[in-house]
């Protein structure tokens, strides 16, 4: 139960992260391309294997695709944010996150 809870308090802190203004949290501003994408990764890494390690009711492959859909909504929720961009290779660096965790979770087990 303790592992839900982080995961699920995860979850918002990424969500809060991903719609105020990126710029204003003076660790974010200065990173590169490349850093960005890392971070990505790891805070997708993180969220999904959080979530395996809950063991919800699902099908770790569902679970997997509901944490990868979690950042496309944030991705598409950058549209309406005007200092955020929706970008496809946070996509493809969320997703390599969550194949990661999968990976690691199945080795692991």
């Amino acid at each position: 139960m303790f592992i839900r809870g982080v995961f699920f308090v995860s979850i918002f802190i990424v969500f809060i992260l991903s719609i105020v203004n990126a710029g204003s949290i003076p660790t974010f501003k200065n990173f590169s391309f490349d850093a960005d994408k890392i971070v990505h990764s790891v805070v997708y890494f993180i969220l999904t294997y959080l979530g395996l390690l809950s063991r919800f009711n699902i099908s770790k492959l569902t679970l997997s695709l509901l944490i990868f859909f979690f950042g496309l909504f944030i991705e598409i929720v950058h549209f309406f944010v005007p200092y955020r961009f929706f970008e496809y290779f946070d996509l493809l660096a969320n997703l390599i996150g969550v194949t990661i965790a999968q990976l690691v979770y199945k080795l692991k087990s």
